[in-house]
């Protein structure tokens, strides 16, 4: 379908007689509402002003909206080639009937991996749906304009669901991209302070908070399984742990140090400082998965302490918190969420796993005997991304030359764009190197 235009001047004459609600609706120069009685194309009344509507008041035809449609065109036809909906539908009544039959949840962990199956199948069915239906609307609504029809309100209901159409598309293609060994599992994020003082472990209690409100965003279910506080502020380390489809995919890129600029509230002169912490990224290995990893007992050095903070006396008496140090590789991990010291050592082991498995794919190393020591290092000249706070404001990923000036909005979850920054970046230079 190709979306009609009907562009002329709006009258100010005709603008001024208007009543004070209609003119709220319609600011001048961006609208024109067909009460103005102003004569649009073939002498019919028309509803789009030169600031308003599918391309107009922005040059040709194929600017603005209605290049739109068809950009969302071709990616929903590019979406209906990959994904099935009616083999989606199948695959998704399959697992149900699964999830019903006697015994199911005999074996837990089995139970729950079809569980996450099923939850991933039906998301991308119900996608599937979505934007059929979205696409059938607006095409009934363009062929209605077609035929004459002047409704404001449709026309602003196709502008949206174009918009979130293509937004929505646009993640799918990111998704796409993570065809990663481990891009659709969930993962353990890991943070570190680094160079920077009491700067430093203020600035990781930050970034956690960062990937903590990302998290919830998404929707995605997440929980605080190590956490050090620091001596005067902040902490010195925690780890977070994010369940849901692709986010180890969506961040693996946070892998790294980031860096901190600004007035320091904790320099009594009032001066610029510099900080830096260390961010890992595990996957949070299924039990296929983390039984494919086999470690000797003899390579690990365990570890046990109290694990303090709020909880009580069982946190603060018994040593319920468990280290674990793969000791070829320095590789150690902390758990200290559970109250019971058996759940925290198998924790911490299922962690050690999917830290090794990572490395090992990062590394192309065949055996986990293969893997060196891999630890990020929060220092200077290190940065994957910097946060600047003084004497601008900007966030800048050093890698893919990504920039967003909504600093406070970056620090409070608003991710999306420097994650598909960085995956975009990623696939390019994959591409080149091929």
């Amino acid at each position: 379908h190709s979306l009609p235009i009907r562009r002329a001047p709006c009258p100010q004459a005709a603008y001024a007689s208007l009543p004070r609600r209609t003119k709220a609706m319609y600011p001048p120069g961006q609208a024109c509402p067909p009460s103005a009685g102003r004569q649009g194309v073939a002498g019919q009344p028309a509803l789009l002003c030169e600031a308003d509507g599918f391309g107009a008041g922005r040059g040709e035809p194929q600017d603005g909206d209605q290049a739109l449609y068809k950009t969302v065109e071709e990616k929903h036809e590019n979406f209906l080639s990959v994904v099935n909906e009616e083999q989606l539908e199948l695959q998704v009544r399959e697992k149900e009937a699964t999830t019903s039959e006697d015994g199911f949840w005999d074996d837990a962990r089995k139970a729950q991996d079809v569980m996450m199956q099923l939850d991933q199948v039906k998301a991308s069915w119900n996608q599937a749906v979505g934007l059929r239906e979205r696409r059938e609307n607006v095409d009934v609504i363009v062929q209605m304009m077609e035929e004459g029809e002047e409704d404001r309100d449709l026309l602003s209901e196709a502008q949206e669901s174009l918009t979130q159409m293509d937004k929505e598309l646009d993640a799918w293609e990111l998704t796409r991209m993570l065809s990663g060994k481990f891009d659709r599992m969930g993962c353990v994020i890991s943070i570190q302070s680094g160079a920077g003082g009491v700067d430093a472990m203020d600035w990781a209690q930050m970034l956690l908070r960062m990937y903590t409100r990302w998290a919830e965003r998404k929707g995605f279910k997440h929980t605080l399984i190590d956490y050090t506080d620091g001596e005067e502020a902040g902490i010195k380390s925690a780890s977070l742990q994010i369940e849901g489809p692709f986010v180890c995919g969506y961040l693996k890129g946070e892998k790294g140090a980031h860096r901190l600029v600004r007035i320091s509230p904790y320099n009594s002169l009032g001066k610029r400082q510099t900080s830096f912490a260390g961010v890992e990224i595990m996957p949070l290995l299924d039990e296929s998965s983390e039984a494919s990893v086999e470690i000797n007992d003899k390579d690990l050095e365990i570890t046990t302490m109290r694990a303090g903070g709020k909880g009580g006396q069982n946190v603060n008496k018994v040593e319920t918190a468990v280290r674990i140090k793969h000791i070829p590789t320095g590789v150690a991990v902390r758990c200290a969420e559970e109250r019971s010291q058996i759940m925290n050592k198998q924790r911490a082991l299922q962690i050690l796993k999917g830290k090794l498995l990572a490395i090992a794919e990062e590394q192309k190393a065949a055996e986990i005997s293969e893997i060196k020591g891999d630890q990020v290092l929060a220092d200077f000249g290190s940065a994957i991304r910097s946060y600047v706070l003084h004497p601008y404001k900007i966030v800048k990923d050093t890698r893919s030359s990504h920039e967003a000036t909504d600093v406070s909005g970056v620090l409070d979850g608003d991710l999306d764009e420097m994650l598909s920054a960085y995956l975009r970046h990623q696939a390019q230079q994959e591409e080149a190197s091929v």
